[in-house]
């Protein structure tokens, strides 16, 4: 793997760095503190052409790769989580399972409005009573071949993108029928948003992400044409563990910004703060801490861009994803509980990034598989699960 960007990649790179700091960084603080979702920031975004990096031209997208959405999305989180998850989850939850398994008629629907932003779009899996085993689902679809349409019945939580005012479709898996041993058949059905007898209930009150709309999700009797399931009846989740593999390689781009974006914030204020007749800086204590902190991050863009470059190629990646999933976001944790201590009691303050880093991190170890479900995986692909 050469670790040279190409020239567009890195002209990408400088691009979304300059946005983050000087379009991102001066207003995220305020939507934060209230709570609310930065529709002019997202609004940019799709006029960047962020939302289509990984698509074809075709579909309005701009040509790229997993490795040019892993770029924008490291570069977004090292300045703010929340506009990053809100990429990472429209471009790998929302528009990806459209374009690996929609037909054509449904990527002509929807890729357009999706890779330009215009609309979100939403990945329905996670369950009340679910949570890792995704393979439990007891959200319902039942064919209507009276009306040829699906009637969805069922509750999904923690979705991101799934309730703001440009979010178009959800895409839902529910149990449509049983395989001879009786184990369900769930298969994957796009619901558009306003779609009658589908509920979106009000942000939760989260520990981070302040900035980013997750939502609880209800259906009852809801009613989508037979033309909306996605791939193959009974291949939805085959088809969503595909897309959660990408959506590794994705988050781990993420963990990695918010990884080094407290290194950024720390080197900064060590040199600025003064302590005891010098800057804190040189002191050999913080510059040990933030020597580390620079080594977990570095270490975590080899790990996800090593995953992308293999996915990219059509190389297998599983392990990769999961191996980059659960390094990155754990030395999320790690730095962004450092980079708070070397703040001080500052760092506990929300006015800066860092406090916001902090509650930021948590949620990278449990989202798209906790890191319990990765050591799992990276045991599976070793040979050792049973």
């Amino acid at each position: 793997m050469d670790h040279h960007l190409s020239p567009e990649l890195e002209e990408l790179r400088r691009t979304v760095e300059e946005f983050a700091h000087d379009v991102v960084a001066p207003k995220i603080g305020d939507f934060y503190e209230r709570h609310e979702f930065p529709y002019e920031i997202v609004r940019e975004m799709g006029r960047m052409g962020l939302f289509g990096l990984p698509f074809p031209e075709e579909y309005g997208g701009m040509g790229g790769d997993y490795l040019a959405l892993g770029i924008a999305l490291e570069e977004l989180a090292r300045v703010d989580s929340s506009v990053a998850i809100t990429l990472e989850a429209g471009v790998s939850l929302g528009a990806m399972p459209v374009y690996r398994f929609g037909t054509e008629a449904q990527k002509q629907e929807w890729l357009p409005r999706l890779c330009s932003g215009e609309v979100l779009g939403a990945f329905g899996l996670t369950e009340p009573d679910g949570g890792s085993d995704a393979g439990a689902t007891r959200t319902t679809a039942r064919l209507d071949t009276e009306t040829d349409e699906w009637v969805i019945n069922g509750t999904k939580c923690f979705i991101t993108n799934s309730g703001t005012d440009i979010t178009g479709l959800v895409t839902v898996t529910a149990v449509t029928g049983r395989a001879p041993d009786g184990r369900p058949q769930i298969s994957s059905i796009i619901v558009p948003s306003g779609t009658p007898g589908f509920t979106v209930a009000a942000p939760y009150s989260k520990v981070g992400w302040n900035a980013s709309d997750t939502r609880e999700l209800s259906f009852v009797d809801v009613r989508v044409p037979a033309a909306n399931l996605l791939g193959e009846e009974g291949r939805g989740y085959a088809q969503f563990l595909r897309i959660l593999d990408e959506g590794r390689v994705a988050i781990s781009a993420l963990a990695t910004g918010l990884a080094q974006g407290c290194v950024d914030e720390s080197v900064k204020y060590a040199k600025e703060r003064h302590a005891f007749g010098r800057s804190i800086g040189t002191y050999q204590a913080i510059q040990f801490k933030i020597a580390d902190m620079e080594m977990k991050a570095h270490t975590a863009r080899l790990a996800w861009r090593d995953a992308a470059s293999r996915l990219v190629s059509g190389e297998p990646f599983k392990k990769e994803a999961a191996l980059a999933k659960l390094y990155s976001s754990t030395v999320a944790v790690d730095n962004a509980r450092d980079a708070t201590q070397v703040h001080g009691g500052y760092g506990f303050m929300n006015e800066y990034p860092v406090a916001r880093m902090w509650r930021d991190s948590k949620i990278l170890e449990i989202g798209e598989g906790t890191s319990e479900v990765q050591r799992m995986l990276i045991a599976r692909e070793l040979g050792l699960a049973g």
